[in-house]
């Protein structure tokens, strides 16, 4: 039973430490990713042997299946939790007077910056703003409190230089 429990546990810490170094590598963060993959592979080539050292046991594949199916969910749900990076958000609005809305986001230390548009039922004003990832929450509650029926979308950016970027803080 103990060997069950050390597969499984050793697999779910390097699923998870995967896609966290995943996350490292996608945003450029070199050293974060590779001190990550050192203790990420080392977990791994050592719950592995244990596994291949007794192929014929298949509580030892289970709780090898089992760990890798953990990892994912654990190591996503700390991803979502940790939120690093940065995101380029649109908020599109049906409402024409927004200046309030826009005022509060700028309050709130959003940069904000308001175009128009043309949707096919008619004019919109359309926000652009650049926040860091873990200030969507917000982002969208300021919104939504001001248009219930508001459209917002966002893509994950690097930013390159200039702009404005603060960091909300949660109250």
């Amino acid at each position: 039973m103990f060997w069950y429990l050390f597969i499984f546990l050793a697999r779910v810490a390097d699923v998870t430490l995967a896609t966290i170094r995943m996350l490292m590598v996608v945003q450029g963060r070199k050293i974060h990713a590779a001190i990550i993959g050192f203790f990420e592979v080392s977990i791994y080539v050592t719950a592995l042997s244990k596994v291949v050292s007794n192929l014929d046991n298949l509580g030892n594949l289970l709780a090898y299946a089992l760990g890798f199916a953990c990892g994912n969910y654990i190591g996503i749900t700390i991803e979502n939790r940790i939120a690093l990076g940065n995101l380029a958000a649109q908020v599109i609005l049906k409402n024409g007077n927004n200046a309030e809305l826009i005022e509060k986001l700028r309050e709130s230390g959003f940069g904000v910056t308001v175009l128009h548009g043309e949707g096919r039922e008619g004019s919109r004003e359309i926000l652009q703003l650049a926040i860091h990832r873990k200030d969507l929450a917000k982002l969208k509650e300021i919104v939504y409190s001001y248009e219930k029926e508001a459209f917002i979308t966002t893509n994950s950016v690097n930013p390159i230089s200039g702009g404005y970027f603060t960091t909300i803080k949660k109250k």
